[in-house]
C-alpha cells in the first residue's frame, strides 16, 4: 500500500516537473523568453504558480475521481463491481487529468505571451507547451499502469478483463513518446513561420535526445507490461502440459492479455473438471472401460471375446440383512468389494458391475488378457482368503470361461458397458453351488484346463453338478485349500 501510494505521488510530481523542465529548455533554446520583453518575468512567475496550482488541483481531482478506490484500498477489503470498474480507469483518469491541466496551461501562457509580445511568440509558447504536455500525458499513462498493478489485480478479480485494446493503446503511446512528439517538434522548428529567432540546431539536438531517452523509457515500460504477464502465462501453460491441473495465473491486465489470462484459467478449470469427471466415470465403470470408450467412442456396439468370468455372491444375505442394521450391512459389503476390486485390478481384470451383494468380474474384456483363466482362478483364491481373514461374511465364487459379447448395451441416451454370454451365466450358477463346498470356490473344467500348470496345482476335481437352466451336468473344480 505504501509503495503504491508513493508511486502515484512520484508519477504526479515527476512527470509534471520533467514536462515543465522540457518546455523551459526548449523555450530557452529558441530564445522565446527574450522575445517576451519585460513581461517574461511575470509569465515565469505565473508559470511557477501554475505548476504548483496544477499539482494541487491534479491531486485533488484525481483523488475525487478515485475516492472510492482509495477507501477500499486503504481498508484492505475487496472492491464491489462498481468500485472495481472505476479502479480500472486509473491510468485513463490520470492521463485525462494531466492532459486537461496541460491543455489549459498551454492556452493560458500562449495568450499571455501573445499579449506581452507577438502572436508568433504566443504560438511558439503554446506549441512548445503542447509538446511537453503530450510527453507528460504519455508517460503518466504508462507509469500509472505499472504503479497501479496491485489495484488493478484486485479489481480484475471482481470485474474481470474488459477487452479494451490496451496493447494497441500502449503501442500508440509508446510510438508517440519515442517518435511522434520529437518529430512534431522538429516540424515546428524547421517549417514556417520558424518559431523563435535562435538557431534551431540545439533544439533539434535536444528533441533527438529526448526522443531517445523518453522512447527508451516508454519502450521499457511497454515491454515489461507485456513480457511479464506473457512469461507467467508460459510458465502456467508448461505446468498444464506437464500434467498439473491445480494451476492458475493471476489476472492483472484489463485488455487482451487479461482476457488471455482468463482463458488460460478457464482452460485449467475445464481440464480439472474433465479429470474429475473421468475419475468419477472410472470409479463407476472401471479405467479399462473409460479407455475403451475414449478410443472407440460411445455407440451401441461391441465384439465377441473369449473371456473368463468371475462371479462373487454373499451367502445367506437375506438372513444377514434381517439380523444387522442396514448401514452395518453396507459397511461389510463395502469392505468385501474393496477386496474384490483390489484383487481383480491386481490381476488385470475388470469389475464390470456390482449387483446388490454380488459382483461380476471379467478377465479379457475390454482389454485383451494374455492368460485370463490363470488370473481369474488366482483372483478367486485371493478374494476367498481375504474374506475369510476378515471373518465378516460368507460367500461363494464361481469361475467360467467362454465366448461373450462385450460392449455397450442400452439406448443412445443411456449406455452401459457389459458382457453377455453363457460364460457369465455359468459363473453365476456355479456361485450358487460354491456356497456349499468347503473351499467356497467352483470353477468349470475348461477354465482350469486353460490355466497354467502352476495354477492348476491349487485345484482339485470336484463332482459334476447340474446347473439351473442347463440340460447336462457341468464338470467342476474346487481349491485344494
Amino acid at each position: 500500500m505504501l509503495r503504491t501510494s508513493l508511486g502515484f505521488a512520484t508519477i504526479g510530481l515527476g512527470t509534471s516537473v520533467c514536462g515543465a523542465g522540457l518546455v523551459l529548455l526548449l523555450l530557452t533554446l529558441q530564445g522565446l523568453p527574450d522575445d517576451l520583453g519585460p513581461g517574461r518575468w511575470a509569465i515565469l512567475a505565473s508559470a511557477l504558480a501554475y505548476v504548483v496550482l496544477a499539482l494541487v488541483v491534479g491531486t485533488v481531482w484525481a483523488g475525487y475521481l478515485q475516492r472510492r478506490t482509495v477507501l477500499w484500498f486503504l481498508a484492505g477489503r475487496a472492491p464491489t463491481a462498481q468500485e472495481a470498474a472505476r479502479a480500472l480507469r486509473i491510468p485513463v483518469d490520470l492521463a485525462v487529468v494531466s492532459g486537461t491541466l496541460w491543455a489549459a496551461g498551454s492556452v493560458l501562457f500562449g495568450v499571455l505571451s501573445a499579449v506581452f509580445s507577438t502572436w508568433l511568440s504566443g504560438l511558439g509558447v503554446l506549441l512548445t507547451i503542447v509538446l511537453g504536455g503530450l510527453a507528460t500525458v504519455g508517460l503518466t499513462y504508462l507509469a500509472a499502469e505499472r504503479v497501479a498493478r496491485p489495484l488493478l489485480s484486485a479489481s480484475l478479480k471482481v470485474a474481470g478483463p474488459r477487452g479494451a485494446t490496451t496493447v494497441l493503446t500502449r503501442l500508440v503511446v509508446t510510438w508517440g513518446l519515442s517518435s511522434g512528439v520529437p518529430l512534431v517538434g522538429v516540424l515546428f522548428l524547421v517549417l514556417p513561420p520558424h518559431i523563435g529567432r535562435n538557431d534551431p540546431a540545439p533544439s533539434l539536438l535536444v528533441l533527438a535526445l529526448i526522443g531517445l531517452v523518453v522512447g527508451a523509457l516508454a519502450t521499457a515500460l511497454f515491454a515489461r507490461a507485456v513480457a511479464a504477464p506473457l512469461h507467467r502465462l508460459r510458465v502456467v501453460l508448461d505446468d498444464i502440459r506437464a500434467g498439473r491441473r491445480d494451476v492458475a495465473v493471476g489476472i492483472d491486465e484489463a485488455g487482451e492479455i487479461g482476457m488471455l489470462q482468463a482463458s488460460v484459467n478457464d482452460l485449467a478449470a475445464g481440464l480439472r473438471e474433465q479429470e474429475r469427471l473421468r475419475d468419477l466415470f472410472g470409479r463407476h465403470v472401471g479405467d479399462d472401460v473409460v479407455q475403451h470408450v475414449l478410443e472407440h467412442g460411445v455407440s451401441l456396439s461391441g465384439d465377441v471375446r473369449d473371456v473368463c468370468a468371475l462371479f462373487v455372491d454373499v451367502a445367506d444375505s437375506t438372513a444377514l440383512a434381517s439380523e444387522l442394521p442396514p448401514d452395518e450391512v453396507v459397511r461389510r459389503l463395502n469392505r468385501l468389494f474393496e477386496v474384490v476390486v483390489a484383487a481383480t485390478n491386481a490381476h488385470g481384470g475388470l469389475v464390470n458391475k456390482f449387483q446388490g451383494d454380488a459382483a461380476l468380474c471379467v478377465f479379457g474384456a475390454p482389454t485383451r488378457h494374455a492368460d485370463p483363466a490363470s488370473s481369474a482362478l488366482r483372483t478367486a483364491r485371493v478374494i476367498r482368503d481375504a474374506v475369510r481373514e476378515l471373518g465378516e461374511l460368507d460367500l461363494g465364487i464361481g469361475v467360467a470361461t467362454g465366448q461373450v459379447f462385450a460392449g455397450q448395451l442400452g439406448s443412445p441416451s443411456r449406455l452401459e458397458y457389459t458382457v453377455i454370454g453363457d460364460a457369465v451365466n455359468e459363473a453365476a450358477r456355479l456361485t450358487e453351488h460354491a456356497k456349499q463346498v468347503p473351499g467356497r470356490v467352483l470353477a468349470s473344467g475348461p477354465t482350469v484346463e486353460a490355466a497354467t500348470r502352476s495354477e492348476r496345482g491349487h485345484w482339485t476335481e470336484h463332482e459334476a453338478v447340474r446347473l439351473r437352466g442347463r440340460p447336462v451336468p457341468t464338470a467342476t473344480w474346487t481349491t485344494t485349500s
